[in-house]
């Protein structure tokens, strides 16, 4: 499994409070979040962003995100001085009287735009009181479609500042197993490699990008404005031969349909290629060089036909000739010389490629039309119905039509029209200078037919989605949802019909039992349902008129309303406080022009948001073992031990205790007048927040309480591998105060001590820096420091002093400091709370030392052994199976481990538990 390099571990908590605010902006963004929650393949995503008005008078502020083109949004909200305000989703017609109100009075209404080519922007303005806050919340969800043999979760930055507390979760649940996962897009570049980290089980992976405002400015995506740039998680699930993934919940199923193991179909393909004038130029440049790509991909058994058009029809051959290396050296040599002139005959073109098809049936093998063109029909049958009619009586169902629209000026709706009607699908391809790959990957998602004719049927099911496909190609997927007739189960049958190479296939599953999605909430599955019956009943009113457009309207409108969707046929009415407009938001049409946006008061600057991802990790270790010979204990003396000769102890002596003769303690003295504050109450509840590590993925420790029988207390310790999915782990008894994480470079250090009980992980952990704050936060969340007088607040809950800065919030406190971020959960369990620190980010030097600093361990499984045995660094050594929770992810995982003697695999790594035990915190 691919993994994205990364380090979760502990660090600290420190700051300052300073009751002044500083006059650095008029307003801030001191907050922006997006937590992705994948479950089946549906992802709901929700952005929250908190920006404080810092002037003396009141401040328009804009929020602004760019979301993907195929999400619905379902909700949005501003909390507004206490007060929430809801955005409210309804009928287009019935909010057509407030948009045209607010657009008489010179306001703008349609503020969902299509920006580009997968993402489509929301806006919307609110004005804020003198020295007030607004936290905006927008929420929008999307089934996500596999192609190329892969799903991709796409989250767009561009803050348009930098952000003190930036961070992107995402957590993906599948049931099916997840094979792989990878981290691409702008902002996965080398510089952002440090920021980005996750954590894979065999069923679910959780992400997390907490870029630091350093990073947020000198990215590849990057510049003074913050992050612009995607962070695209892409990913697939494990499969096989058999029917699929089928997920039942509350009455509703989703059936994910991909089998694998089946030989490709033999396919015979015109491509239609339109050469009139409007292609002159770079449009006709990039097809030649597509064409040349795509003839290179055919197989030999395919067979294949190219046809120009302009006002002409010029087919190359008159028939379809077999795609032998003669033949396709010859038709490179054609396609070189397309040149543009004409006008348009789309209805003789598409006609010429239909008979084409027609007079050169082959069994066993799956035909396609590929049409690309950029503009009108101009010669020959010009009326749209008409050809739309004419394409679709040749065509029959007999085949797919795939229309390509060349740039923006195409008639998008007509092509996608008569591509629906004939079992196809219409695509824009964007005038830029990439256009020859988009050409290219489309025709690779066609390129490899394993099934035709495919019939999905559900016994005892109803209200089903799409169950008929013409055509299953490698690396896409059929997904099909629906209802359980009477929520029974037990009477459930799947069965899917298809044609593969040369004979019928059948793929059957009876008796289905009920599988819940875990910590999945139930109505997610019939989301599924409601978003994907959406989708098709809009593509269904394309291709309908009359009573019958009618019906599926007020169908697709009804699903739309009941589940808060806005769709090209409502909007949602933003409502503001008293004395303000009220906005109206709508969906724009694929390639419709981007309506005008509320233009910001002269001298009020805007202020932009869109969104960012990324990941987790984990670490820890404990006491126990006499040092190997020649590796003298030498960091962290238990009380009243003496150094080994030649290596004093001197980075944190005993209260009293003397510096050794020329090794005078300087890094951490010991605290005095503190000052004492307590933050906001923690929320001791599992949180929806997640966290982030580093380009390197330290050893993670967990902690899971054991079920000792009247024995001493004892902790579970997880660590984390490098090279497999199930971790090690070892069992330490008593209490422990372990040195966690020491950076000379920065003069950062964190210890944390173990609690007495057998159930939970650490009560105190303390953080010091540059030997000038002290921070403690233990169990009931009490924090203190001393000697630091420099700080001020930046917003709510957001202190910030030198380089460190301190964040408080109802589930979590995070603090970084000079590129290391860290978060300390809080978590409860039989009653006992507890915290636990997560490093998020962290770039590893030379200067450090503890538990947080160390490498993921490799292993190998010792085969042939009568007893389950690992190999590490050449070391033999006994496990047994154990599980272990982790701590570092707030929904804490139960994982399972190899549980091994800490001697054991200490010895193996060339370390000792003493290394890593404190005397005093």
């Amino acid at each position: 499994m691919e993994k994205v390099v990364g380090q979760i571990a502990l660090l600290g908590l420190l700051l300052a409070f300073v009751a002044t605010l500083p006059k650095k902006e008029d307003w801030d963004i001191y907050s922006f979040h997006i937590n992705s929650t994948v479950a089946s393949r549906y992802a709901t995503t929700v952005i929250t962003s908190r920006v404080v008005n810092r002037m003396d008078q009141p401040k328009e502020i804009e929020f602004q995100v760019r979301i993907p083109k195929n999400a619905f949004i379902s909700k949005f909200r501003m909390l507004i001085d206490g007060k929430m305000y809801d955005g409210v989703v309804k009928a287009k017609e019935e909010a057509q009287q407030q948009y045209q109100e607010a657009v008489s009075r010179g306001q703008s209404a349609g503020l969902v735009s299509s920006v580009g080519r997968t993402l489509e922007e929301f806006k919307t303005t609110v004005t804020i009181a003198a020295l007030q806050k607004v936290t905006f919340e927008l929420t929008y969800e999307e089934l996500l479609k596999r192609r190329h043999g892969k799903y991709e979760l796409q989250i767009h930055a561009r803050p348009m500042q930098p952000v003190v507390d930036f961070k992107v979760d995402i957590h993906i649940s599948e049931k099916a197993g997840i094979s792989f996962i990878d981290v691409k897009g702008g902002l996965s570049t080398k510089s952002m490699a440090g920021a980005i980290t996750q954590t894979v089980t065999q069923n679910e992976a959780w992400l997390y990008f907490y870029p630091t405002e350093g990073q947020q400015t000198t990215c590849t995506s990057c510049g003074e404005q913050g992050m612009n740039g995607d962070l695209v998680v892409v990913y697939d699930v494990n499969r096989d031969n058999s029917l699929g993934d089928i997920t039942e919940s509350d009455g509703y199923f989703v059936h994910h349909f991909a089998p694998t193991g089946l030989q490709r179909i033999p396919k015979n393909v015109v491509f239609i290629i339109d050469r009139s004038g409007s292609m002159h130029g770079r449009k006709i440049i990039q097809t030649r060089k597509a064409l040349l790509h795509i003839l290179g991909d055919l197989a030999e058994d395919d067979y294949f036909g190219l046809i120009t058009f302009d006002d002409n029809v010029t087919p190359w051959k008159g028939e379809l000739i077999q795609a032998t290396a003669d033949n396709l050296l010859a038709a490179k040599s054609y396609a070189r010389t397309i040149m543009d002139r004409g006008s348009t005959d789309i209805n003789a073109a598409v006609l010429e490629g239909v008979q084409m098809l027609n007079r050169q049936p082959r069994e066993g093998s799956a035909s396609l039309l590929i049409l690309l063109t950029d503009g009108d029909p101009t010669s020959g049958v010009t009326n749209l119905e008409k050809i739309q009619s004419n394409v679709r009586k040749a065509i029959s169902k007999r085949f797919p039509l795939y229309c390509l629209g060349f740039g923006f000026d195409v008639n998008f709706e007509f092509l996608e029209k008569m591509a629906l009607e004939n079992l196809g699908v219409a695509r824009r391809i964007y005038d830029d200078s990439d256009a020859d790959q988009q050409l290219k990957g489309f025709y690779d998602e066609v390129a490899t037919p394993l099934l035709t004719d495919v019939m999905m049927i559900y016994i005892g099911g109803a209200n089903l989605t799409q169950t008929n496909f013409s055509q299953y190609y490698n690396g896409s997927e059929i997904v099909v949802a629906g209802q359980i007739t009477d929520n029974n189960i037990s009477a459930f049958t799947v069965k899917a019909v298809a044609v593969s190479k040369n004979n019928m296939m059948e793929f059957l599953q009876e008796n289905l039992h009920g599988e819940s999605l875990g910590e999945i909430s139930d109505s997610n599955i019939e989301r599924v349902w409601a978003y994907l019956t959406v989708k098709q009943l809009l593509e269904q009113q394309v291709q309908l008129d009359g009573e019958e457009k009618e019906k599926v309207k007020h169908a697709t409108l009804a699903l739309s309303l009941k589940y808060s969707f806005v769709t090209p046929l409502t909007s949602m009415v933003v409502t503001k406080p008293p004395g303000e407009d009220t906005q109206v938001l709508h969906k724009p049409k694929e390639g419709a022009a981007a309506p005008p946006v509320f233009a910001a008061h002269p001298g009020h600057p805007r202020y932009h948001h869109p969104v960012g991802g990324a990941l987790p990790g984990h670490h820890r270790h404990h006491p126990g073992a006499a040092a190997p010979p020649g590796r003298p204990y030498h960091h962290h003396p238990l009380p009243g031990a003496a150094a080994p000769p030649g290596r004093p102890y001197h980075h944190h002596p005993l209260p009293g205790a003397a510096a050794p003769p020329g090794r005078p303690y300087h890094h951490h003295p010991l605290p005095g007048c503190v000052h004492v504050f307590t933050a906001e109450s923690l929320d001791y509840s599992d949180s929806p927040s997640a966290y982030d590590d580093s380009q390197e993925e330290p050893l993670q420790v967990m902690l899971k309480p054991t079920t000792p029988s009247n024995g001493p207390i004892s902790h579970m310790l997880l660590l984390k591998t490098a090279n497999h999915t199930t971790p090690l782990c070892i069992s330490v008894t008593e209490p422990a105060k372990l040195k966690l994480l020491q950076d000379f470079n920065t003069g950062l250090s964190v210890n944390g001590e173990l609690d007495s009980v057998n159930n939970g992980g650490f009560s105190k952990i303390v953080v010091r820096y540059k030997s000038k704050e002290h921070i403690v936060i233990d169990n009931r969340n009490v924090m203190r420091k001393v000697e630091n007088d420099t700080g001020f607040q930046l917003g709510p809950n957001v202190f910030k002093t030198g380089s460190v800065t301190l964040i408080v919030r109802g589930k979590e406190i995070d603090i970084s400091a000079e590129g290391i971020r860290m978060v300390i959960l809080p978590h409860e369990r039989q009653g006992e709370k507890f915290i636990w620190p997560a490093l998020r980010q962290y770039q590893r030097g030379n200067k450090t030392e503890g538990l947080l600093s160390l490498y993921p361990i490799i292993y190998e499984e010792v085969h042939g052994s009568p007893t389950p045995k690992l190999r590490v660094n050449n070391k033999e050594f006994g496990v047994s199976k154990a599980s272990a929770v982790d701590y570092s992810i707030p929904t804490a995982p139960v994982l399972d481990c190899w549980l091994t003697d800490p001697e054991d695999i200490l010895e193996a790594l060339q370390r000792t538990l003493f290394e890593f035990v404190i005397a005093a915190l």
